[in-house]
């Protein structure tokens, strides 16, 4: 399996459960966000995770969602407040449930965080996929402004997801609450 923009990162309508694939990026104390553009009914993230890649010791993950700043084409600000994960000593998916409210049909940047571990930890990248992917090095957190970065990656994808939601149908939030009556049988 590979990563796919859509499916196991990115914006996706389901949380991904299998192994992605992908080539390790070692990650102790960095960041990493992925650029993507969420669909066009999102109106709400309800979890954000990442993939590590290796079992190693236990460490802090932070996870956010940041606005994208078109002038210099990286992530700006965090939207609402970082969620806060423990990486666990095992590889796989690292996952917190969120509401963020986000726009549909805007670019934003999926951001993690990754605290030192004494064996190298590694994340995933993906190549030749059409979007970008931006890292810091040296972070003990996700930064809000992100700041400057020191490298930026074109055409391809690392292994972050956040699950969107879209909103009820006009008319129906609230709508069958209760049942007052019988409708005549």
């Amino acid at each position: 399996m590979a990563l796919v923009l859509g499916t196991n990162c990115g914006f996706v309508s389901s949380a991904p459960s299998a192994d992605p694939g992908g080539s390790n990026y070692e990650f102790d104390s960095r960041a990493a966000a992925l650029k993507d553009v969420s669909p066009a009914t999102a109106t709400k993230i309800t979890e954000i995770g990442v993939w590590i890649d290796a079992a190693t010791e236990e460490a802090n993950i932070d996870l956010a969602i940041y606005t994208h700043n078109a002038g210099d084409d990286n992530p700006e600000a965090i939207v609402v407040g970082k969620v806060n994960v423990a990486k666990g000593t095992t590889a796989g998916w690292k996952k917190q449930s969120c509401n963020i409210t986000i726009s549909s049909s805007t670019t934003y940047w999926i951001a993690v965080q990754l605290d030192s571990t004494a064996t190298n930890t590694y994340a995933i990248y993906g190549e030749d996929v059409g979007e970008k992917w931006d890292i810091k090095v040296s972070e003990t957190e996700l930064t809000d402004p992100w700041g400057v970065s020191v490298a930026t990656y074109g055409d391809k994808v690392f292994g972050v997801y956040a699950v969107w939601e879209a909103a009820p149908p006009a008319g129906m939030a609230g709508a069958m609450t209760t049942n007052t009556g019988y409708w005549g049988w």
